[in-house]
């Protein structure tokens, strides 16, 4: 695909569950998306097995929106929390873990806020002396339904107002305009996940590109967010190292170290059952061939002194440019960190704390 003629997706179908009709961010997407085909149900039972393309369900979140990360025994987590406020994405990456953990037929949006903003003063209020980070880019990417949702902008008033929470909205999308001119009082922190270029087409290819990625980045720290990389996940390629340092070239000549939050690395890892999904639904993907191995944690990971290479590597490359910025592991050991960095936080209570800090999150 051309990445220089994405086009955002519009949805054509929405499946209304009957407990949301009437919700005022229901009524915004159908201002929205006027000439979508609305259909009211009950609840996701009735749904239709095999519903029509560009079908989306607005819906009640029934279970909590804000959850813990859940880690992974023996690696270091920075212990973030995640808030589920959709489920499902357009974007379609290869290796995207979405394929085969989601099971319903559609992108599910949740209409509820007015619980998740309940939900959120009560957890905030309730515990004063810690601090929270908290992103919506776990069960989808936090942007990339923006255009006719907007609810970014709601989550960017209401963490300008909280004193021991940040919100991280994280991306490959560029969908940030509705919202840089808020006031925000750097609460919020606008993240891109970045990758290779020869990456970003191979298993990206409905993304935008890199250099959209870095003018949205550009334009929302020229209005003072935050901003923050991800280069998750690392794929060793041919080329990887030549691949990898351009983008950390590229992301310095736009963003000034003193505003990066921080910049996190993971390493390709996927559960076994991914590889057969993989194999199915991208046929020209590179990352099945691979040579990768059950770790620790049962998932399919690189050896572990490639892990450690890539990272050393990529370390120096962004401390080169910003020494101050925080870089961090994604799901690594105490004892890869130590090989790739020279030092580790040595648990992820240490991480959390450095994190907390950058972003001004000391609370006393």
């Amino acid at each position: 695909m051309n990445h220089s003629v994405c086009q955002p997706f519009m949805p054509e179908h929405l499946y209304i569950e009957e407990a949301v009709r009437e919700s005022p961010w229901t009524r915004r997407i159908l201002d929205r998306l006027p000439g979508a085909d609305c259909i009211v149900v009950e609840d996701e039972k009735a749904l239709p097995l095999n519903p029509p393309p560009k079908s989306i369900l607005l819906a009640r979140q029934r279970g909590p929106f804000l959850r813990l990360c859940p880690g992974t025994s023996r690696h270091i987590c920075c212990l973030y929390h995640n808030l589920d406020i959709a489920a499902g994405c357009d974007l379609g990456c290869s290796y995207c873990i979405l394929q085969g953990y989601l099971n319903v037929p559609m992108t599910t949006l949740y209409c509820n806020l007015e619980t998740m903003f309940a939900e959120l003063d009560d957890t905030l209020k309730r515990h004063p002396r810690q601090f929270f980070r908290i992103g919506t880019g776990e069960l989808s990417d936090s942007l990339t339904f923006d255009h006719f949702t907007a609810w970014s902008g709601d989550l960017v008033d209401y963490f300008s107002r909280q004193s021991n929470a940040i919100i991280e909205l994280k991306s490959k999308n560029t969908h940030t305009a509705h919202f840089l001119h808020q006031p925000h009082n750097r609460r919020t922190v606008v993240s891109w996940s970045v990758n290779a270029a020869a990456m970003v087409a191979s298993e990206e290819p409905n993304t935008p590109p890199l250099a959209a990625r870095l003018a949205a980045a550009a334009a929302a720290q020229e209005a003072g967010f935050w901003i923050g990389f991800h280069f998750d996940p690392m794929i060793r390629h041919e080329g990887w190292e030549e691949g990898y340092r351009a983008v950390v070239e590229a992301i310095f000549a736009r963003i000034k170290p003193t505003n990066i939050a921080w910049i996190s690395l993971g390493a390709l890892r996927y559960p076994p059952f991914l590889d057969e999904i993989i194999r199915e639904n991208h046929p020209e993907s590179r990352i099945p061939l691979g040579e990768l191995l059950p770790g620790a944690d049962l998932k399919f990971r690189y050896f572990k002194p490639q892990r450690i290479e890539m990272f050393h590597k990529m370390y120096r490359w962004i401390k080169s440019h910003g020494q101050e910025t925080p870089v961090y592991l994604c799901m690594e050991s105490d004892e890869v960190w130590r090989k790739a960095f020279g030092w580790s936080p040595g648990n992820s209570a240490g991480l959390k704390r450095m994190l907390d800090r950058r972003v001004g999150g000391s609370i006393r």
